[in-house]
Formats: C-alpha cells, structure tokens, sequence
C-alpha cells in the first residue's frame, strides 16, 4: 500500500494480493482518520460482497471469485468502540458485463486498485439500534 495526502484528501494506491478493507483499516489506524468518505475502482478476483437481512438481523455474505472488476467502492469512516470502522460497497463486473453490488466484507486486489479518502476533521461514533440490530452513526 501507497499513499500521499492532498489537502483533506489521501490518494491510496493498492497492489495485487492487498486487501480492500484490512487496508484501509491499517491506513486510517496508522494515519489517525476518524471520519472521512471512500471512493474508488479496481479489480479483484476474490471478493466477498452481501446484503443485510433485516427481516433475521444477519448478513447474508457471498464469495465472488474470478477476474472482476470494481466499477466503484464507495463509503464511509467512522469509529465503534474506540477503533476504526469502516463501511463500504461495491459494484463488480465481470467479462460478460455482468454486475453485482453489496456490502464489501472483503476484496483481495488482482491488479491494482486507487482510493480517494476524504478526511472530514471530526469524530464520529456508531451506536446499536436495537430495532434493526446495526450500527447507526450517533450525531
């Protein structure tokens, strides 16, 4: 993992076998982001990606495997229980033009992958609903 700042904005550059999410958890741990927006494209071939069942209060998870490209991840930072959190989905496509989106639990990167972190100068916690059983941000 690369990454230089611009103003509020870190330009992350990841290389094939990084992984999306433990990445950008290290980066915003390492760098003292508590708040900020995600954007940004790649290709993975092994992704996991879901859907929130609000009816069981579960994740429902899937594994994407094979060349995929991310057409888009974008998302938020922000802070649970005194660590980073990060929230992310993404859109993939692969050779047919075929796209699926979700909920980003995971993507190791196949060849590369750019991310745009604007960091909002601020702190922000997330807080149980217990009616839904995730995580809001507590404003």
């Amino acid at each position: 993992m690369n990454y230089k700042k611009f103003g509020n904005t870190w330009v992350i550059s990841l290389e094939s076998g990084e992984e999306v999410v433990e990445s950008l958890c290290r980066f915003c741990r390492d760098n003292k982001v508590t708040l900020g927006s995600i954007n940004g494209i790649g290709a993975t071939d092994n992704a996991v990606i879901g859907i929130y069942d609000t009816a069981n209060r579960v994740y429902k998870s899937f594994m994407i495997e094979g060349d995929h490209e991310i057409t888009n991840i974008t998302g938020n930072i922000s802070r649970l229980e005194h660590d980073v959190y990060i929230h992310v989905h993404a859109t993939l496509s692969d050779a047919e033009n075929f796209t699926i989106g979700g909920h980003l639990t995971s993507a190791v990167i196949s060849g590369a992958c750019e991310l745009f972190v604007t960091v909002i100068d601020a702190e922000v916690t997330r807080v149980l609903n217990e009616k839904t059983g995730l995580y809001y941000l507590k404003l």
